[in-house]
């Protein structure tokens, strides 16, 4: 058996110009975690049911374990690491803190990631807006009311500072 050739991608990841390499059958949430050291995605179900690895794709989540690393060529993605401004929280992270809205950690990074997309489209979300947007997110451990309300409050926060 060969092994694959590795493919040059150039993208931006987290604001930041980055080259790596990869095989073509990589997933981007194995580079992001293997070969770039971020972590904050997670690996669930590695099929896209779960959305612990959800990541922006030019301003939109995917699952990142549905994308091949070899398909982010000059694309843009920002990861759980790049929410923060410098040294403050987003308001979606100061708020799933507050509310205790996340609990083990395996989906909080999707959620905070799915939840900034959300909230960057429409900060006065509904409860049923929140609710579907973020049904591609599965939680074991704390339920889904803290996740919502934790949302909720970071609109208001994110429509007030606006």
């Amino acid at each position: 058996m060969s092994a694959s050739k590795k493919v040059h991608v150039t993208t931006t990841i987290n604001g930041e110009s980055t080259d790596f390499l990869c095989e073509p059958r990589h997933s981007l949430l194995e580079v992001l975690r293997d070969n770039l050291g971020l972590t904050g995605a997670k690996e669930g179900c590695n099929n896209g049911n779960c959305g612990a690895c959800t990541v922006l794709l030019n301003g939109r989540p995917v699952d990142s374990c549905l994308v091949l690393g070899v398909e982010v060529e000059g694309a843009e993605i920002e990861t759980v690491e790049g929410i923060a401004c410098s040294s403050n929280l987003h308001p979606v992270q100061e708020c799933f803190l507050e509310g205790a809205a996340l609990q083990c950690g395996i989906c909080t990074p999707g959620f905070l990631v799915a939840s900034k997309a959300l909230l960057d489209k429409d900060p006065n979300a509904s409860e049923e807006t929140i609710r579907f947007d973020l049904s591609g997110n599965l939680c074991r451990c704390t339920g889904y009311d803290k996740i919502v309300r934790a949302v909720q409050a970071a609109g208001q926060q994110m429509s007030a500072e606006a």
